[in-house]
């Protein structure tokens, strides 16, 4: 099914029609494509990026601000590979390294809600002021489409589940405020502009060189870093919140068939399923062998209670189809984890 036969809703694009002066799509008969990953260091952008290797040119933008060198330190003698370092806030380095580009998979910006609530200014600076550049460099050099990472963050904490495309978002943190106006720049430069633009709500994506030591470190790290160090998980809240885990291979297989199809607007990228925190860290127990009782502490001011993704959409328009159930996506987490403790 193409993205016209999808349910229509107020944040979905509708399909411009393209002119002399618009990007075309790019040619999908060709051989090896040339596309730029922002954020390309990334726990995300440098699993995307080494999938693309294997079949097309890459650049890789990351400022390492909260992308690592070592999560891409093996491709960067890759004769199809080229790292640049800089701020996809430079819009100068932007307009140089784009033309030519067949698409840009944006998942540069700082990832984390604790850490909005604490400095929004950087956030906004990063998420906002840098995809703005990103489309702007776009449209500027001719790129025919940006396929970018957004969150289930916009959805808030509205107790309709699962959470589907046409809802209305409620952002409960200064992070989701700026997916969604990320996702809002994107339907306009799609309508003004002609670019195809595409962005995923990705919803709590997990999985190998994701960052444990971070302050703002996801839930998943931390609790196998603990658990593998014989220390038990720290629960914020009762730990009967539900999360949809999405194994970042899913993600990868996602984006790149978002990239490949002809889909415009807004999609939910999730596996499907939601288990508990309490569920979480009992499977986490049995595959590292650590049994402990949780630690509780108080709730952290915008985190959500519930969430489930309703992925039909996605999966009418580009195919996805997530491969990974929670339990397998864990299993290789840990092994990754365990490998580096």
């Amino acid at each position: 099914m193409r993205t016209a036969d999808v349910p229509a809703d107020p944040y979905q694009t509708r399909m411009p029609r393209f002119n002399s002066e618009s990007p075309k799509p790019p040619h999908r008969h060709k051989l090896f494509m040339r596309y730029i990953v922002t954020g390309g260091a990334g726990f995300i952008g440098s699993n995307l990026a080494d999938t693309l290797a294997q079949n097309h040119d890459v650049v890789i933008i990351d400022n390492l601000a909260t992308g690592r060198r070592e999560n891409i330190e093996h491709l960067l003698d890759h004769p199809r590979v080229n790292f640049i370092e800089g701020s996809i806030t430079d819009l100068d380095l932007l307009m140089d390294t784009f033309p030519g580009a067949d698409g840009i998979f944006h998942q540069a910006a700082i990832p984390s809600v604790p850490r909005s609530v604490k400095d929004p200014l950087a956030s906004n600076e990063a998420n906002v002021t840098g995809t703005v550049s990103v489309l702007v460099a776009a449209k500027d050099c001719g790129v025919p489409a940006v396929v970018a990472a957004s969150s289930s963050s916009v959805y808030g904490d509205t107790p309709v589940l699962p959470k589907h495309e046409g809802m209305i978002p409620n952002p409960l943190s200064p992070y989701a405020v700026t997916k969604f106006a990320d996702e809002c720049y994107g339907k306009v430069f799609s309508d003004l502009y002609g670019i195809r633009t595409v962005f995923l709500r990705y919803f709590n994506v997990f999985g190998p060189r994701q960052d444990p030591k971070s302050e703002y470190a996801a839930v998943i790290p931390k609790f196998v870093t603990r658990l593998l160090a014989g220390q038990p998980p720290i629960i914020y809240g009762d730990g009967e919140q539900t999360r949809d885990f999405t194994f970042v291979a899913d993600v990868v297989q996602a984006n790149i068939k978002a990239m490949e199809s002809d889909a415009r607007g807004v999609f939910n990228i999730a596996g499907g399923r939601r288990i508990s925190l309490n569920q979480l860290a009992s499977i986490l127990m049995e595959i590292t062998g650590t049994r402990c009782d949780p630690i509780y502490e108080a709730p952290r001011a915008g985190d959500i209670r519930d969430s489930l993704a309703d992925i039909t959409r996605a999966r009418e328009a580009f195919g996805y189809d997530p491969q990974y159930p929670v339990e397998e996506g864990l299993r290789q987490a840990v092994a990754w984890f365990r490998e580096r403790a």
